[in-house]
């Protein structure tokens, strides 16, 4: 019965309220900043790799502007690169990745807002602490009763969404892919990952923003060196690859099946709920991350923001899917008729696409090994985003308590993860856009001074 009713309201809020509100907040971003995330790409890119380190400068407080991409990316680089996008194209088919592509491209400007505005509207503890995020900017565009209630409504989401439900899905991907390559038991996982993660969260930021610097270029490295051999392996098929993604984008139905309209919002939809599951880009999650940096102006970091959603999903995702495809889909594919056979799911894609190329055995393995640095990481920085929520909502006394409720939710992640809770974790994430959107609209005017300067 509750299963029931939350799938209902995720069908309805990814099928037409999170399309208009993501697709709209991001055009209205584009054109306020004049296409701030073209404009501005090169400075980004700059900004962020120019002083490549990985051991940066320590702050009494906060972190470096590359500590918070790092934790941003940690957070957006996770299951919803491997299994959302799997999940994607097992269910709008390969031109569900072009929607991606789509959300993706105008989430780099609604992104840039989001980290504008988690700096400008941030406060600084006299000890040096700083708090920021979503929670901030939204009492900031609307005073008094109302912009409280926006805000408490997004931090009981984000709390539910990311800190627990969240990391439960994460953990339950780590140890379902260990036990599908290691034949290890997943609570084995378990255990080692709430050791880890509990030495980690008690280390405060400093301990968190010193992993993450570290475990997400290495992690990414690995998983874009694996897919390159593949894809140069697989290299005569990759025109008819990119030629389905743009295809089967409009022309959904000649691979899903179905009538026209209802494949082409299958397509979109899927395209827009994995989209935000992976870049998070309008959901409100990385502005925590990006309001902790240490920068001369917010514009600074705003265009350091858009970089992220560009890693996660023009780089990271798309290899993924390109990888899937041209293995999987093409005239030798198992699912070239778009037949999916019962073995398949959205858990196993990404390893049964790897596996045609490194053997079934070392695919599996692969795939887990690069699974488990990106779930891990994600865990990681969603803690975090939880925890400035819980703080807000209940002050520093319930931090306590607010990491071994998480660390729990971790442990039983391993052991099962039911359809419910995966429903539960996308619809509070969806929840989450909804307070945050609105007051980025609200907050136009502070973007644009801060990205005309």
């Amino acid at each position: 019965m509750l299963l029931s009713i939350v799938q209902t309201i995720n069908a309805y809020l990814s099928d037409y309220v999170l399309v208009i509100l993501l697709l709209g907040v991001g055009l209205w971003y584009s054109i306020q900043t004049r296409f701030v995330q073209v404009r501005c790409f090169g400075e980004g890119m700059k900004k962020t790799f120019g002083n490549l380190s990985l051991s940066g400068k320590k702050h009494a407080a906060g972190m470096t502007s590359f500590q918070a991409l790092a934790t941003a990316i940690a957070a957006q680089v996770g299951t919803g690169n491997i299994v959302g996008a799997s999940g994607a194209i097992l269910t709008g088919g390969p031109g569900a990745i072009f929607w991606m592509w789509i959300i993706a491209f105008f989430g780099m400007a609604t992104i840039y807002a989001e980290a504008t505005l988690a700096q400008e509207t941030r406060k600084i503890d006299k000890d040096g602490s700083i708090h920021g995020g979503p929670v901030y900017y939204i009492t900031t565009a609307f005073t008094g009763g109302f912009g409280k209630f926006l805000a408490g409504f997004f931090a009981v989401a984000i709390t539910l969404a990311l800190g627990f439900f969240g990391c439960m899905v994460q953990s339950n991907s780590i140890g379902s892919t260990a036990q599908t390559a290691f034949g290890l038991p997943s609570w084995i996982m378990g255990v080692v990952l709430v050791i880890i993660c509990a030495l980690i969260f008690l280390g405060g930021i400093q301990r968190l923003a010193s992993v993450t610097e570290k475990v997400v270029p290495i992690m990414a490295c690995i998983f874009l060196l694996g897919a390159l051999v593949v894809l140069i392996i697989r290299i005569k098929y990759i025109p008819a690859t990119i030629g389905m993604i743009f295809r089967y984008a409009f022309q959904p139905n000649a691979i899903i099946g179905g009538g026209f309209g209802y494949a082409l919002k299958t397509a979109l939809s899927q395209g827009a709920k994995r989209g935000l599951f992976s870049n998070e880009a309008g959901m409100g999650s990385t502005p925590h991350a990006h309001a902790l940096a240490q920068v001369k102006t917010a514009h600074d970091q705003g265009v350091v923001a858009m970089i992220g959603v560009f890693i996660d999903t023009f780089v990271v995702l798309t290899l993924n899917a390109l990888v899937i495809i041209s293995t999987l889909y093409t005239s030798d594919g198992i699912l070239a008729d778009g037949t999916i056979p019962e073995t398949i799911g959205k858990a196993n894609l990404a390893q049964t696409a790897f596996g045609t190329v490194f053997g079934e055995q070392f695919g599996a393995i692969f795939v887990a090994i690069c699974l488990f640095f990106f779930a891990f990481s994600t865990i990681l920085s969603w803690n975090l985003f939880g925890k400035i929520n819980a703080e807000y909502l209940f002050g520093k006394k319930s931090l306590v308590v607010y990491t071994v409720i998480a660390l729990v939710f971790i442990f039983l992640g391993t052991l099962t993860a039911s359809d419910l809770v995966w429903e539960l974790s996308d619809m509070f994430n969806q929840l989450m856009v909804l307070p945050n959107v609105v007051a980025l609209f609200a907050l136009t005017k502070i973007v644009k001074k801060c990205c005309n300067k």
